[in-house]
């Protein structure tokens, strides 16, 4: 009995073999042209770092020198809010000046400058369609100016299509108070350093 399973077994493997190995044939085939019509680029360890330098350069000439100097030293950027009011905010707070946070590659966040109270963070997204290395990640500073340019250029179509949440979605609350801190602390120094300047004596002749 078993041998005859066997045997059965064995002339079955033949058969499929038989049909199946041309199409196999044929599939190894269709690929292998395939690879060599379109050969894969070689990878380029350094070309994000140099992606990043040039997004820098030109984050730097889009943006005023205060917005350049607080992304180089805080690593964000401060965008002064347009509108007159915030969509779902109350009406005690409605028409007050307001501010949004912009990081690389996280929520625009929303704030008020006055009593540091966060309101809403807003989601957006700009992949790099460059072609052959297009990827869903823009270069950290291409991400800012791009965010940078949705606020400045076209606030509240930004704000409408955006994915809104409130805070502490993906942006950690605590760190965003630290940042704000910063923020004050750096914009204090900066403040000095005019006043410092000019007390400072001629010197002797």
């Amino acid at each position: 009995m078993l041998l005859a399973l066997a045997a059965t077994a064995l002339v079955v493997a033949a058969l499929l073999g038989e049909v199946l190995a041309p199409q196999l044939g044929e599939t190894l085939a269709r690929h292998r042209a395939r690879r060599q019509l379109v050969p894969a680029p070689d990878y380029d360890p350094g070309r994000e770092r140099r992606a990043e330098a040039r997004a820098r350069q030109l984050l730097k000439s889009c943006v005023n020198e205060e917005e350049w100097a607080m992304y180089r030293d805080l690593g964000f950027v401060r965008v002064w809010g347009m509108q007159a009011e915030r969509p779902g905010e109350h009406a005690a707070t409605a028409g007050t000046p307001y501010a949004y946070l912009v990081y690389p590659h996280k929520p625009v966040l929303a704030y008020l400058p006055q009593t540091g109270r966060l309101l809403n963070e807003y989601c957006v997204a700009f992949p790099d369609e460059t072609r052959p290395y297009g990827s869903a990640r823009l270069p950290d500073s291409d991400d800012v100016l791009a965010k940078w340019m949705a606020l400045t250029g076209d606030e509240r179509r930004l704000i409408e299509t955006a994915n809104l949440h409130l805070p502490g979605r993906q942006l950690d609350p605590r760190q965003v108070k630290r940042d704000l801190w910063r923020l004050r602390q750096w914009e204090r120094e900066r403040a000095a350093r005019p006043a410092a300047r000019s007390e400072t004596p001629p010197a002797a002749r």
